[in-house]
């Protein structure tokens, strides 16, 4: 008897009236679906009929297909364009050996530093952290686990366990607590000095920041830790408002989010303010690697200077919420929500699973209440969107919203280049006339 190869559907695209299927018999790619619907082109198929080897072909025409809908949802000037960016748009970049890394990532490294597995083991019975897998292995869940480490480092001070390397070392549970958090800050402190490094991140600024000087300024919210989007707009000359003055040292305040970047007086025509190129606005509602806390004040500062606890980050914990509620990051949150209810919005959410609750709850209202808001959700699997993806199924239900499979780097390269809206051939303008004058 023939054994059949096992056959997979990788969901490539989820939209109402459209669930594109990419078809995969054993490593073959064979068929492109609507649903259960074959809408392979009449080429293909006779190719396929040939018996000719087309995977390759099948694959790329499908790819075409996913990347031509989200291409006529962003393909025009957007009133009110926004990004909101998980660890998917850092996962992979950087220079060297230190890339950005996945929630899980962090878990492996974790074991490395308490010194193996053991010890986590040890430090997850202390917390009644008790999550596994079928195998008897733990998930690795580290917001869930430190979270429970915060609520039990109260009662419970003995030691857990001894290291020793060069030096005996004594871990208790605030220990391993503050350890970790020094890691995570220390591997999201990321550098992208290369040009290679920093492309993709300066196309992604490129092709976002070219809007008509009359509509808002393009609004990014990373819930990154690292500087990636900072370094690449430095090294492509773009201006950030991103709540800090403009002056050293760089002090926080919710009011520089209304300032703007103009060229006024001798630089004018037709009597109009001319808005400078480049500028886009940046918000990190977790916070950053170079954010610092001195008594009432929020400074910027050398992320390597910056010791853990005068850190300003809302490390991975289940209290995320109501981290939310100070300073600087409730002024995010609130800039985040006003902005969704603005009309004609348009998200583009990268490389976010939507685990932050709060964050969640205000993309639902603008769906409830922002008859114009439009979503459109770029995250990647090797195996597709899952049908108990967050909006699967109010994607086939609603207009507005757009589920993609697809790493940020080919979004980034797959995002329209609208040339006809370049503010550089603006500022050249304006800087010929006055230099005639």
């Amino acid at each position: 008897m023939e054994n059949r190869k096992q056959i997979t559907n990788i969901c490539l695209l989820r939209k109402e009236g459209l669930t594109l299927f990419l078809e995969k018999e054993g490593d073959v790619f064979t068929d492109i679906k609507n649903g259960n619907t074959s809408i392979l082109p009449e080429e293909l198929i006779a190719e396929r009929e040939r018996e000719k080897n087309i995977s390759e072909r099948i694959k790329d025409y499908a790819q075409k297909l996913k990347r031509k809908e989200y291409y006529k949802k962003l393909n025009y000037q957007i009133e009110n364009l926004l990004f909101l960016t998980g660890a998917g748009s850092s996962y992979n970049f950087g220079d060297g050996d230190k890339k950005g890394k996945l929630m899980f990532n962090l878990w492996d490294d974790a074991i490395e530093l308490v010194g193996g597995k053991e010890n986590m083991d040890t430090f997850c019975e202390a917390v009644k952290y008790a999550d596994k897998d079928e195998n008897g292995e733990y998930l690795k869940n580290l917001e869930k686990l430190l979270s429970l480490a915060e609520k039990a480092k109260d009662y419970i001070t003995v030691k857990i366990f001894i290291t020793k390397e060069d030096v005996k070392k004594e871990w208790d549970i605030s220990c391993v607590i503050n350890e970790i958090k020094k890691m995570i800050k220390e591997e999201c402190n990321l550098k992208i000095v290369s040009t290679e490094s920093s492309a993709t991140h300066e196309k992604f600024l490129n092709k976002i920041t070219k809007r008509k000087s009359s509509i808002a300024r393009v609004k990014l919210f990373t819930l990154n830790y690292d500087t990636l989007f900072e370094q690449a707009a430095r090294k492509g000359n773009y201006t950030i408002i991103d709540g800090f003055s403009f002056s050293q040292p760089r002090i926080f305040s919710g009011r520089y989010f209304d300032y703007d970047v103009v060229i006024r007086d001798g630089s004018r025509i037709k009597n109009e303010d001319n808005f400078v190129p480049r500028v886009f606005h940046l918000y990190k509602p977790h916070g950053s690697v170079d954010w610092e806390k001195t008594e009432n004040n929020v400074f910027q500062n050398k992320a390597e200077n910056i010791p853990v606890e005068n850190s300003l980050m809302i490390f991975p914990q289940e209290n995320k919420y109501e981290h939310s509620y100070e300073q600087p990051f409730f002024e995010m949150m609130t800039r985040f929500q006003t902005a969704l209810r603005l009309k004609n919005t348009t998200l583009v959410v990268i490389g976010f699973s939507f685990g932050d609750k709060h964050i969640l709850s205000m993309i639902n209202e603008a769906l409830e209440q922002n008859p114009s808001f439009q979503l459109i959700i770029i995250n990647y699997r090797n195996a597709g969107i899952y049908e108990n993806d967050t909006f699967y199924k109010e994607a086939e239900k609603r207009g507005n919203i757009i589920i993609v499979n697809e790493t940020f780097a080919d979004f980034v390269d797959a995002y329209p280049d609208i040339k006809i809206y370049d503010q550089s051939d603006e500022y050249r303008l304006v800087k010929i006339v006055n230099d005639g004058n």
